[in-house]
């Protein structure tokens, strides 16, 4: 049986490197594409980081640190000091995260193991659903539900169950930094969710057999398998609903009280970086609006350490 050389198999040596050729040029304009969308996105990321810089500049120059130690905020006048806006900006995304954690991360391991699987699909979707609903909802449901239920029952339950000792003293008004954070790990929980059970389900299921055929009972197979192997997505599905609790705004501002003040309990009011710029960017005069862009600045910065902070923990996981 007579076997084909190279060349008779592909065409002489000019044809092959011919077609070595046209390979190699025809990826240019996909390159090229490739490149200038990069470059376009990398130029508006430059863009909008600059003009936000520019425009707060002037505040910056005025104020100086003190925008960011100054205890006093006031609209329209100043001073404007932005260290109550970041104590309630960071506590109630502290607060936000202290229940939405732990009840995401089990909520996404029961919806991908204990859930029968005709139960699955429907209520991955409800959870996606509950994901897609307007900010503005979830506030108006706070402010006829919660508020009330604040006044009437949690608050004075909370109060009394500790001897009205921090952090439950103070005036029980409903609008506080408590109920911004409930609302906050409301809206957030969903996200971690989805994105949790996402996670939960790439882990391979020979790690499951596998500690299942050693005697491994399903609570020591979630956590000390499932767990462990998912972890550095968890990591990120925390980071990305962290994200999302600092730069809420609209349910934030409906339910928080914008009161700017530094907090005695978790009954003050309050009002953080994303709603103080919500609330008060429409009718800002003179230094305000710079003022206004330095809180946007700011926040940048607090959502910027979130995100490096949780690279860092995920690489430490995955080297680990």
């Amino acid at each position: 049986m007579k076997t084909l050389t190279p060349l008779e198999g592909h065409g002489s040596s000019s044809d092959v490197a011919e077609r070595i050729r046209r390979s190699a040029t025809s990826d240019i304009p996909f390159q090229f594409v490739l490149r200038a969308t990069a470059a376009l996105f990398g130029a508006v990321v430059i863009l909008f980081v600059w003009s936000i810089v520019h425009t707060a500049w002037p505040a910056v120059t005025m104020y100086g640190i003190h925008l960011v130690t100054g205890k006093t905020w006031i609209a329209g006048a100043g001073p404007y000091g932005a260290l109550p806006l970041i104590i309630d900006t960071l506590s109630t995304t502290a607060i936000a995260l202290v229940f939405v954690v732990p009840i995401g991360i089990a909520s996404a391991l029961a919806l991908q193991f204990q859930v029968p699987l005709r139960l699955r699909g429907p209520v991955a979707s409800l959870i996606e659903l509950l994901a897609a609903v307007p900010s503005v909802v979830y506030g108006l449901w706070g402010i006829a539900v919660m508020v009330p239920f604040f006044i009437n029952t949690l608050e004075p339950f909370l109060n009394h169950l500790t001897g009205g000792a921090w952090p439950f003293n103070g005036p029980q008004q409903g609008f506080s930094i408590l109920l911004a954070g409930l609302v906050l790990a409301i809206m957030v929980l969903p996200t971690i969710v989805a994105v949790s059970r996402d996670v939960i389900a790439t882990v391979p299921d020979d790690l499951i057999e596998g500690a299942l055929s050693l005697g491994a009972t399903r609570g020591q197979v979630l956590f000390r398998v499932i767990l462990p192997a998912s972890r550095t997505g968890l990591l990120g599905a925390v980071a990305l609903g962290t994200g999302r609790a600092l730069g809420e705004t609209i349910a934030v501002a409906m339910v928080i009280g914008s009161n700017p003040q530094l907090p005695h309990s978790l009954f003050s009011s309050g009002a953080t970086l994303a709603s103080t710029i919500a609330v008060e960017f429409g009718n800002a005069v003179g230094t305000e609006g710079s003022a206004l862009a330095a809180l946007a600045l700011i926040l940048m910065v607090i959502t910027g350490l979130v995100n490096a902070g949780a690279r860092v923990l995920t690489r430490r996981a995955v080297t680990h």
